[in-house]
């Protein structure tokens, strides 16, 4: 039996087009009130139930065989047997725009992405991304490595966050980049304002942090062995009115980690509208100022350049936008 996927078909191309690998499960239990479209979202959490709707009614997923109905109720015994979609080749088109570009040569650049800026195309963003404006900038010339879906991306940033974001433009460059985030060697420091008065002048959160099991858009923090290991460090810059400026730096770099890891240690970033709404509500009635967006901003990152090996170092000021709020609420 083939082991479950990981990869994050959000973006799979015509299910009724050729497809790629197949997988085959057995279900392990009996669900009444179930349905098999949420039963493999279980098996595969970086798979939307959208998705697996999408497959289902393609018949690209057989129970014992036979084609089903999503609302299909999963029994003890089941064969599913999954074929999976060739991912859509990127269809990106290059979009003159203004970018604040801090370090560029024939290899590599690193922008201040603007907060509001989606990194790459996805649903709901085939156009006006950060992709698009790289495309224009790169005259096409981006590197292919991560997949065509996302050309030149090694890396991203929510779309509400601003901040530093290194982008590849030929592969030999983004498979070095790769390796450094994947062994942890590039450093990277956030800056952000949270809610609440944080007591400790520096802190670390080493919590794991997985996908939420009720919200598939969210993650959260797990106990135990549960999810992937999540390591962030802090220095408190200033404390001002309901509110803490500090200083991040990430040492794995998980989805939402800072966000989820503020959250939990009860002091949510102030203007996040996904984790911390009640304190983020509690916060606006004490100050009455109200954040337009997140406030948070990946402020400096510094990694070994992919082709002659010196260290590069690059910073983006706080936008205008965070220095308001720091006004604001000293």
């Amino acid at each position: 039996m083939n082991q479950p996927i990981e990869e994050d078909f959000e973006e799979l191309g015509d299910p009724s087009g050729q497809c790629g690998r197949t997988t085959e499960i057995v279900c392990t239990e009996t669900l009444p009130m179930g349905r098999m479209d949420s039963y493999l979202t279980k098996i595969y959490p970086k798979v939307s139930r959208g998705t697996f709707k999408r497959l289902i009614d393609e018949s690209l997923v057989l129970v014992n065989g036979l084609a089903i109905k999503p609302t299909h109720t999963p029994k003890a015994g089941d064969s599913v047997h999954i074929s999976w979609p060739i991912p859509k080749p990127s269809v990106a088109l290059a979009e003159e725009m203004s970018l604040d570009i801090l370090f560029e040569d024939a290899d590599i650049l690193v922008v201040n992405k603007a907060s509001g800026l989606v990194t790459h195309p996805s649903i709901g963003h085939a156009t006006g991304t950060l992709v698009n404006g790289l495309l224009h900038h790169c005259q096409g010339q981006l590197s292919g490595i991560g997949g065509v879906i996302r050309p030149g991306i090694v890396h991203r940033l929510d779309k509400d966050t601003s901040g530093c974001i290194v982008v590849a433009k030929n592969d030999a460059a983004h498979i070095a980049l790769a390796d450094q985030f994947a062994h942890r060697t590039v450093q990277k420091v956030y800056h952000t304002i949270t809610c609440g008065i944080i007591a400790q002048a520096t802190g670390q959160i080493r919590v794991n942090i997985g996908r939420h099991p009720h919200h598939r858009k969210r993650m959260t923090t797990l106990a135990g062995n549960a999810g992937r290991e999540a390591w962030t460090s802090f220095r408190t810059i200033e404390r001002l009115s309901k509110a803490t400026f500090v200083e991040i730096m990430l040492h794995t770099g998980r989805t939402h980690q800072i966000r989820v890891h503020f959250d939990h240690l009860g002091h949510p970033v102030v203007g996040d509208g996904t984790y911390g709404i009640r304190q983020n509500r509690l916060f606006i009635r004490e100050t009455g100022f109200t954040a337009n967006r997140q406030m948070l901003h990946a402020s400096k990152i510094s990694f070994t350049h992919p082709v002659n090996q010196k260290l590069l170092i690059c910073q983006a000021h706080l936008p205008t936008d965070f220095q308001f709020a720091l006004t604001k609420l000293k």
